[in-house]
């Protein structure tokens, strides 16, 4: 059960690229229907996943992978500047936020209905 919160709470964080970008380069009423909809979609996931993760946690994977996923959407689909230092801290991000999952411990199952 709580690998099926972990899953959306990845797939949250991809409407957050989504949106993320969106708010950037949304120039038409679908792109900016599609935007909203991305947002409504990713704060549902992520609330949704919050109810069995811990809400730090899962709050901080979320906006960790929604940030490291927007640079990097921005570099591949924009052209945006690579640099080192980015790319260091785009990895230190992503360590950060392996490190939060293997130090959540696995809530038994009578934990997760409370």
């Amino acid at each position: 059960m709580v690998a099926r919160e972990w899953r959306k709470l990845v797939i949250a964080a991809g409407f957050e690229i989504g949106w993320v970008i969106g708010l950037k380069h949304a120039s038409t009423f679908i792109e900016w229907l599609l935007t909203c909809l991305a947002i409504i979609i990713s704060f549902y996931l992520l609330i949704a996943a919050g109810r069995i993760l811990p809400v730090g946690t899962a709050y901080a994977v979320f906006t960790g992978l929604g940030a490291t996923g927007t640079v990097l959407a921005e570099i591949v689909l924009f052209h945006e500047e690579i640099n080192g230092t980015k790319l260091l801290f785009i990895a230190l991000l992503v360590s950060g936020i392996i490190a939060l999952k293997i130090i959540d411990p696995p809530k038994k199952a009578e934990e997760s209905t409370l």
